[in-house]
C-alpha cells in the first residue's frame, strides 16, 4: 500500500515543524502503536500493566523524535507510513522487552539464561536497518530458511528456543544461521563491513 496523501501532508508538516503537526501525528497514530505493543506482547506472552504500555509507547515516540525526526527523513513513502511505523514501533517494543528480560533475569542470578540473552542481542543488525523496504531488499539476498529466522528473531523477536521449534532446525544451528545471514546482508549493503 503507498503512502497516502493525508500521510504524505501529515509527514511533511512534522519535517517541517509547523504548529500541532507532531499532536497531529501523535493522535493519528497512537491507536497504531499501542496495537503493536499489544500485539508484540500477546505474542511473547509477557503480561502488561497500563504504565508498562505508556513506558513503551513513549519509547517508541522518543525513538522517533529522537535524532531531530532521523526515523521520518528516511522514510522513502515505499509503504505506507502505518506499516513502516509498525516495523519501528514492533523493533523498539521487541528491544525494550528483551532489555528488560535479561534485566530481570540478572536481577534474579539466573546467569545462564541471561548470557545468552545478552549474546542473542549483542551486535544486532536490526540496529542499522531502519525501514521494511531495506528489510526486504536484504532478506531477499539470503535462502529461504536464513530469512525465515532473521524475520522470527529480528522483526518478531523470537528466542533462538522459538525459532527452532518453527523452522525445524536445533537449536545450536540458530546462532550460525543468523551469522552466516548478517554477513550476507552486511555485503548486500547495510554500510558496515563483514566481521
Amino acid at each position: 500500500m503507498a503512502l497516502s496523501e493525508i500521510d504524505r501532508n501529515l509527514l511533511q508538516r512534522c519535517l517541517e515543524r509547523k504548529p500541532r503537526a507532531w499532536e497531529d501525528f501523535v493522535d493519528r497514530f497512537m491507536g497504531l502503536i499501542v496495537h503493536v505493543i499489544n500485539h508484540t506482547a500477546q505474542s511473547r506472552s509477557v503480561r502488561l500493566r497500563p504504565e508498562d504500555r505508556e513506558d513503551l509507547c513513549a519509547e517508541v515516540f522518543l525513538t522517533i523524535v529522537k535524532n531531530d525526526l532521523a526515523l521520518l527523513r528516511r522514510f522513502r513513502g515505499e509503504s505506507s507510513l502505518a506499516t513502516y511505523l509498525t516495523v519501528v514501533a514492533r523493533r523498539v517494543v521487541v528491544r525494550a522487552m528483551l532489555d528488560r528480560k535479561t534485566a530481570a533475569r540478572l536481577g534474579n542470578g539466573d546467569s545462564q539464561e541471561a548470557v545468552q540473552s545478552v549474546a542473542d542481542t549483542h551486535g544486532s543488525v536490526e540496529d542499522r536497518i531502519e525501514s521494511q523496504e531495506e528489510v526486504e531488499r536484504l532478506l531477499a539476498g539470503l535462502t529461504d530458511q536464513e530469512a525465515d529466522v532473521v524475520r522470527l528473531y529480528h522483526l518478531e523477536g523470537k528466542s533462538y528456543q522459538e525459532i527452532s521449534t518453527g523452522v525445524g532446525v536445533p537449536m545450536n544451528s540458530i546462532g550460525p544461521i543468523l551469522s552466516r545471514a548478517r554477513a550476507k546482508m552486511r555485503g548486500a549493503g547495510v554500510g558496515q563491513p563483514a566481521g
